[in-house]
């Protein structure tokens, strides 16, 4: 996918190096975008083999609204190190997309707190009003943000219709480029096809807007290497894309849909590419 490897470049030449929680450097741009035109194919990377299943049984696991990862860490460990050890999670996607907790006053006037599905109004919307510029999905609850021990990366979406087309939007505060961000395109543009798919829709453009795009390395004294993104992405860069894979799944109601019913198709990458986390 040439828009990743132009969001590589451009980090690479434009970012400046920066300290954070981790302790691992990063070198760090402000305000990357970009965009990539569902039409054209899956938009899971080929320069590099993706672990497509994991990715999927994620995208399944935040949909069924779960605070915990209790049954995902029997599929996958990618939410391991930030769950305790009874596999619960202070930010769960999930929970915020399916049971957002909202206060609104009674007839009273007493506040009382609601869980909202953001999902169902989506669905809902693109039914009853798909003109609508209104969908967006939040994972971003101010309190829980501040004391999580990792609050939500990709914190808003918005989905909106063009010409029988549906587009998402994604925001994101924090992206790591070699790690996060082939992902979180990949997560995204499945959800935009499933939810296409239930209300008579075509997948059209998948905008992703990231504040800090960042590249993990060395530090400047050549301690932490073994957290050095860009050597491996110096390597994909060298590599060339090859057309994309098509995504095929079952023609079934939204919430029925389960992990045997998507078909990767057509997927022909490069080996794989190993970077380590920096937790």
């Amino acid at each position: 996918m040439q828009q990743y490897h132009d969001l590589i470049r451009h980090v690479l030449e434009n970012g400046t190096r920066k300290e954070n929680r981790t302790g691992v450097d990063t070198i760090s741009c402000f305000g990357a975008h970009y965009t990539v035109d569902l039409a054209d194919g899956y938009p899971l990377l080929t320069t590099k083999r993706m672990y497509f299943k994991s990715m999927l049984r994620e995208l399944l696991w935040y949909l069924s609204g779960e605070d915990h990862i209790r049954n995902l860490r029997a599929q996958t460990k990618i939410w391991d190190a930030w769950a305790d050890d009874d596999g619960n999670l202070d930010t769960a996607y999930g929970y915020y997309w399916r049971r957002f907790p909202s206060a609104s006053r009674d007839a009273d006037g007493a506040w009382r707190v609601r869980e909202v599905d953001q999902i169902a109004n989506v669905l809902h919307t693109l039914r009853t009003n798909p003109n609508s510029r209104r969908m967006v999905v939040s994972a971003w609850e101010p309190g829980n943000a501040f004391d999580s021990k990792l609050p939500p990366c990709h914190y808003t979406f918005t989905f909106n219709v063009q010409e029988g087309r549906l587009c998402c939007h994604l925001n994101q505060r924090s992206g790591d480029v070699a790690l996060g961000i082939p992902f979180n395109v990949a997560c995204y543009a499945a959800l935009t096809q499933m939810i296409a798919q239930e209300v008579g829709l075509e997948p059209g453009i998948f905008s992703h807007f990231i504040i800090d795009a960042h590249i993990y390395t060395a530090k400047a004294d050549g301690s932490m290497a073994e957290y050095d993104h860009v050597p491996g992405l110096l390597a994909q860069l060298e590599r060339k894309p090859q057309p994309l894979p098509t995504l095929h799944i079952a023609r079934k109601p939204f919430e029925e849909l389960q992990f045997e019913d998507f078909e990767l198709r057509g997927y022909t990458p490069a080996e794989k590419l190993s970077f380590a986390v920096a937790v």
